[in-house]
Parts: C-alpha cells; structure tokens; sequence
C-alpha cells in the first residue's frame, strides 16, 4: 500500500532521514514512534505530499484512499456536527438543510422537499447519517449536538467530529497524529474498540503507551542518531524489548571488532621490522584501511530517575467535602456531595467531558466559590494544584533554570538541568525567560516545579498533555516515590493504571467510589462492554 525508498530529508540543516526505507501492508497497524523533532510530523507531511523529500520515493497504491487527522482542527465554520462527521460537500449541505426547514414546519409534501430527498438518496446520504450518528455518539456526543453548528464547540470537540468524519468514511489508509488528545477515557475505550475492528491499514504517532499496545503491531522508530527508519514486530512494550535486545547486539558488536582491530595492530606493530613478516603486516594494514568500523552504539533514553523532597506529613484526613453544591447559571453540577480524602490515597477522577471532574479537582482546591455545603481542609494539609492552563504562577522575568532552582533551594545545577532535560528543555532552553515560553513549555515547567517541591496533596489535572512518552515514564516514576495524597485527571490508561488505587466515576452529578485501580473500575462498572460501538 505505502512503501519508502532510500529516502533522505535534511531540515534547519539537520539530516532527519538518510536513505531510510519503509512499507506498511494493506490492513497493517504501525506506530511511528521517536522523541520529540526526530521527524515523525516531517514524515508524515511527505506521506501526504505536502513537503518533498530531498531524494528517493513515497509510492502509493494507485487504488488507496488516505484519510488524515492532524493535532489541530482549523477555525471552526458554520457548518454543524453531524455535517462534519458526514463529509458532506457544499451541495449536500444545501440538500439537508431544506429537508431540516420543511421537517420543522411539517411542509413534507412540498415539492423541494421531495427532490431533496431524491438527491440526498442518491448521495448515499442514508447510509451515512446513521453510521455517523453512532460514531459522534461513541466519541461523547449526544443527541442535541449533531446539528449545532461547530463554531459553538471548543477545538477538542470540533476534532473529534473531523475523527468521525474519518472513521465514516473509512480510508484504506488513515493516518493520525495524536489521535486521543482530545478524548476522555470513555471517548478513548470507545475509540480503541473501533479500531481493533478497523479494516484499514493504520499509521500513528501516539504518546499513549497502552492505546498502542491494544491496538498496532508493527513499530517504525526514527533513529536520530543512524537517520533510519527501524522496523519492529510487536506492539510498543514488545518494540521496547526488542530495542533494548537489539543495543545490546550492538554494543558486542561494536566490542568484538575493537577487540579484532586491537590483535591486528598488535600484529602490525610487533613484526612491523620483521623482513619476514612483511608481507603479513601489509596485509593487516590494507585490511584495516578496508575495514567498515562499527560506530559505538548510543544506549536508548530511558525515563530520568531522581529522588525529589518528600512532602511534610499530613493529617490522616487530608479534605472533606460535606453537601456540596455547585451549579453554572441553571446547570447544576453537584448537589449534596459528600467526599473524604485521606492521607495516601491514589485517587483517579474519570467520567465524559463535561461531568465535572475538572470542577471537582478546583473545589477540592479552593479555586472556585462553592454554592452550598462546606470544604474543610485538613489542619496540616499543603496543597498544590496543577493545571496545564494554569500559568500565571512563573515569573517571566526568571530564566526556566533559575524558576526551578527557586522552587527548591537544596536542588543541585546539575540535578535541575537533568530533571529539565527529561522534560524536554534541551540545554539553551533553561536560559529562556518564562515570559517567552510557549503554553505547552509553561505547562512542562510548572510540572517541573511540582516534583522537586511537592506538598502533601497534590491535585493534578491531565497531567502528561505536552509529554512524549519518556518524560511520561519520568513522571510515573517520580509520583510512585511520592509520599503525599494524589487526585488527578487523565486519560492516559498507562498513566491511570500504573498510578491509581481509587477511581472516582463522575457522571451527571452523580460520584461513585471503586475502591480499586483502573482494571477493578472497568470490571466493575460495566464499561469494559460497547458503549454503543459501529464496526468499522
């Protein structure tokens, strides 16, 4: 279907790919995996035809239609959900739309009415709208949203109906960039289980450890190093395995030829002045001259491991919410709710978009006035908040290593530049100035900031947004060394399973306590079941 030949592409003088070759099959689930600027986005604008290669080829199937989900929708326009998710061109918006007017005033015998229907057949619109009606509602939209027009939605929202768009029209290949980014958990499960059914072929760049896990079986990693596309069978913990068996080869490899190099010159340099041996000294020369040399392996990143200041020890009841009620205008979000924290708990808020889990999160914090009951913190409690838009909290004036340092005294240069690093602020990054940073760079700093100075309850909301995958595994690692109390948000399974002890499920108000991990939830609320999935 898409086969890569000796491709090469240099960018900002940087050579990203030299002589690189790659194939997916019909029907074949790839993820294209490696850090951040190693040019997965590059790549996947030359599958596409939008940026050329330097030299060699993309070839693709003559017969194959590719469908592509970038990060980031456009401006969102007048025209409404479910029009997005059908595709629909100009002509058969106005073809809806005059059937929509006639159905609201009942006037079904009109003649426009009747000719819409027959051009709306004859576009296969029938065949469309129910499938596209069922793929908005398991990607969390209801009912009402289909014919409201985008431009009411926020950007999260409007991509999940261009996803949609996608998935009904069902390309041989599809192609998507950070396809969960803007899904909740249910959203994501829903999603995962369309995909295990999906007949196409399908390429990823994904940070969602386990989202690929369940779903592809062939890895393609950019080696920034070699410039080359590597292939591995398997999902992404299989590649992970194989990568780390493959360094190794490499590392007995590059120490068996040095080891041969070292008994040839040894060979040269002991019967150099031996006129009998002459012969066999310019032997070994030639052959060392001639000798291709094994480049020393660079070992693979692995997540940043560091020991950070442990919290001062809480009371054992960390925050009580008691009768809370919360509303927006006439929306209520909550009403009489009652909520206990104590000390160590490892709690997971999940549930829709919309349900109130950030809400939760800014009560439990303090940041937003509460309508009815009390919040009564505990007496010892020192509590943090993390939120990716949460930025006011940094002094643009300070360089990003000097805002580190600042957060906590005893913290070495080294250890800060390392722990930065991990975070994907590469060496002149910590001399920025916070006022110039991008939102995302904001978002890592303050993650930063948090771990070397954690408080005691630590409330996070989608945490691992902006991370590759290292620096998620980094994170992981450093919040199961944390001593203190831990709510969060997110929908990185990985993140949630690995992490989590409580879930809280939130829906319509309404919050129900598991009290087990991720897979206890799934098990026994039912949702590991099809929330109104379509095959592909």
């Amino acid at each position: 279907m898409l086969t890569i030949k000796k491709l090469t592409k240099t960018l900002g003088g940087r050579t990203l790919l030299r002589e690189a070759e790659m194939s997916i099959n019909w029907g074949e689930r790839v993820a294209l995996v490696g850090p951040n600027g190693a040019g997965k986005s590059t790549l996947f604008r030359m599958i596409l035809g939008e940026d050329s290669p330097d030299e060699g080829s993309i070839e693709r199937d003559d017969y194959a239609i590719t469908g592509y989900l970038p990060q980031e929708a456009g401006e969102p326009t007048d025209e409404t959900i479910i029009e997005i998710a059908m595709g629909v061109t100009p002509e058969m918006i106005g073809i809806l739309r005059t059937m929509r007017e006639h159905e609201k005033t009942g006037d079904l015998s009109h003649p426009d009415f009747a000719k819409a229907q027959d051009q709306f057949n004859h576009l296969n619109g029938y065949q469309l709208e129910p499938k596209a009606k069922k793929i908005l509602s398991g990607l969390g939209f209801k009912q009402e949203d289909f014919h409201k027009p985008a431009r009411e939605y926020s950007g999260g929202w409007v991509m999940r109906a261009h996803l949609s768009q996608l998935l009904v029209m069902e390309p041989d290949l599809l192609m998507l960039d950070e396809p969960t980014n803007h899904l909740d958990l249910l959203s994501l499960l829903w999603l995962q289980r369309y995909l295990l059914n999906y007949s196409g072929a399908i390429l990823m760049i994904s940070h969602d450890r386990d989202f690929m896990d369940t779903i592809i079986e062939t890895v393609v990693e950019i080696d920034p190093d070699a410039a080359q596309l590597i292939s591995y069978n398997g999902n992404y913990s299989s590649y992970l395995a194989q990568r780390e068996k493959r360094y190794e080869q490499q590392v007995q490899a590059y120490r068996n030829q040095n080891k041969e190099i070292e008994q040839h010159q040894e060979f040269i340099d002991r019967f150099r002045q031996i006129g009998s041996k002459a012969a066999q000294v310019q032997s070994r020369i030639k052959f060392l001259e001639k000798l291709e040399r094994v480049e020393k392996p660079r070992a693979p990143r692995k997540p940043f491991k560091f020991t950070f200041p442990q919290p001062p020890r809480s009371n054992q009841k960390v925050m009580e919410l008691s009768k809370v009620g919360q509303s927006y205008g006439d929306k209520r979000i909550y009403k009489d709710l009652d909520l206990t924290i104590e000390r160590g708990d490892r709690i997971v808020l999940v549930g829709p978009n919309g349900s109130g889990k950030s809400t939760l999160l800014k009560i439990l914090a303090g940041l937003i006035p509460i309508d009815a009951g009390q919040r009564v913190p505990g007496y010892a409690t020192k509590l943090g908040y993390y939120s990716q838009h949460r930025l006011e909290t940094l002094n643009e004036n300070n360089t990003v290593l000097e805002e580190v340092m600042g957060a906590c005294t005893t913290l070495r240069d080294e250890d800060a530049r390392s722990i930065l690093g991990t975070f994907l602020f590469r060496r002149t990054d910590v001399e920025k100035r916070c006022g110039v940073l991008s939102g995302g760079e904001k978002s890592r700093l303050n993650l930063v900031k948090f771990l070397v100075d954690p408080p005691n309850l630590l409330l996070m909301d989608e945490p691992t947004t902006h991370l590759d995958i290292l620096s998620i595994d980094s994170l992981v690692n450093a919040l199961k060394g944390y001593e203190g109390t831990l709510v969060f948000i997110s929908h990185d399974v990985h993140f949630i399973r690995t992490l989590a002890e409580t879930t809280l499920h939130i829906d319509k108000g309404i919050v129900t306590r598991y009290t087990g991990g991720y897979d206890y939830f799934l098990e026994k609320s039912g949702l590991n079941d099809d929330r109104g999935a379509v095959t592909a």
